[in-house]
């Protein structure tokens, strides 16, 4: 890009500062009138609570900001371009999202929309295509080098299905084809799609991976939206009511960059609310297999004792581990316990101070963003560095801490 290019890009910021979303807003709006197709590449349900269109403005203002060194943005760009090859984007879809993210510019902009202006935002688009698109390239690359490694997407047979709780279910998903499946980092993630007859399309969402590799299957653990009717819950409760053991459903590969470093031999610590354990349950087990020798915290908070998944596993990883220190915080108390590591209320760092705050240890944090971001400033508060803490948010990305 020209110099004088970069200097219009960044006299864009209060533009997107003040008017992202309503441009976002536009182009997906746009895009899916013009390319109906690609509504069965993006969750609908976060189009409807405009998460997406809110993750998107926040990206583009990213990017504009960082115009004259994009790859201080390689943190970000590492995060999109794994979700992006879990939902099987491709070089061709950039070409049509760049058509319609120039149009959308000219149109809300209307007659501030410069012929410079236009022509240096196609100049900025090309260049994080080009990012995107290569670092991408080289996770696909990655994948298929990988024993029982896939792009895109592959049948999977149901081969049972758990109740883990009164809301989580268990499913195991082995491959049709009766060949392997990849070995996967702990903590991350596939993409399952499912056609949705009363939307006419199919759609894709991503589930943490809740066991540790094995080669053979993977288990992806979800919880019922109760009183869910829209998009933003409808495949998890699909996969409840409807798949059955014996089904057969659309399987990526495993991606995600919130993963466990399984070589460094520091203190542990686990925090997790509601669902948001699961990526972390995996985390834990890889933990208790390879013996590690440091204190392990197991934090997790939920509704009640009914609600609980992984209870009783985590208790026996607790027996079998004398580094595993766990601790249970409910909203409310559903009977009396004498065990004093079952707290009432919300996550309570607070009580956990000498257990927590050990010397170079690394915590992961998953769950809402409003739980990710108490905990998180809970623990910089306390002088921990913000490099020691990971954290992922279910869903599109809202969060700026500048941690992971």
């Amino acid at each position: 890009m020209k110099t004088e290019q970069k200097d219009l890009i960044k006299a864009t910021v209060p533009i997107l500062k003040e008017h992202g979303v309503l441009l976002t807003t536009h182009f997906y709006n746009r895009m899916f009138s013009h390319n109906p197709e690609l509504k069965n590449m993006f969750n609908m349900g976060n189009q409807q609570n405009k998460k997406q269109q809110t993750a998107l403005a926040m990206a583009v203002l990213a990017y504009a900001e960082n115009i004259e060194n994009p790859s201080a943005l390689f943190p970000v760009v590492d995060s999109i371009g794994h979700k992006h090859t879990s939902l099987d984007i491709r070089p061709e879809h950039y070409q049509i999202v760049g058509k319609h993210l120039i149009a959308s510019i000219a149109e809300v902009l209307g007659d501030a929309a410069l012929p410079e202006i236009l022509d240096a935002w196609s100049a900025a688009y090309s260049q994080l295509a080009q990012l995107m698109s290569g670092h991408e390239a080289s996770l696909y690359s990655n994948q298929v080098k990988k024993t029982g490694g896939w792009t895109g997407w592959r049948p999977f047979l149901v081969k049972d299905k758990t109740e883990e709780s009164a809301e989580i279910t268990s499913f195991y998903l082995y491959p049709t084809d009766g060949g392997a499946v990849a070995d996967f980092t702990p903590g991350q993630y596939i993409s399952v799609r499912l056609f949705l007859p009363e939307l006419n399309l199919l759609q894709p969402r991503q589930y943490s991976l809740s066991n540790t590799p094995n080669g053979t299957y993977y288990r992806i653990s979800v919880k019922k939206e109760k009183g869910s009717v829209h998009p933003d819950g409808i495949i998890s409760n699909r996969l409840h009511d409807t798949i059955k053991v014996g089904d057969v459903i659309d399987v990526s590969a495993p991606a995600g960059n919130f993963v466990l470093n399984v070589t460094v031999d520091t203190p542990v610590v686990f925090i997790s609310g509601g669902v948001g354990q699961t990526p972390l349950v995996s985390m834990l087990e890889t933990l208790i297999k390879q013996e590690h020798q440091q204190p392990i915290t197991w934090i997790h908070g939920c509704r009640g004792e009914h609600v609980h998944a992984f209870k009783e596993t985590i208790a026996a990883w607790s027996e079998k581990s004398n580094q595993l220190n766990s601790h249970i915080f409910y909203d409310v108390l559903e009977s009396d316990s004498t065990d004093s590591n079952i707290h009432e209320g919300w996550v309570n760092l607070d009580l956990l101070d000498e257990t927590i705050l050990q010397a170079k240890t690394k915590y992961y944090i998953c769950g809402p963003a409003t739980f990710i971001r108490k905990h998180f400033e809970f623990l910089t508060a306390k002088g921990v560095d913000k490099s020691t803490i990971h954290f992922e948010e279910f869903g599109p990305a809202s969060l700026q801490l500048h941690g992971n």
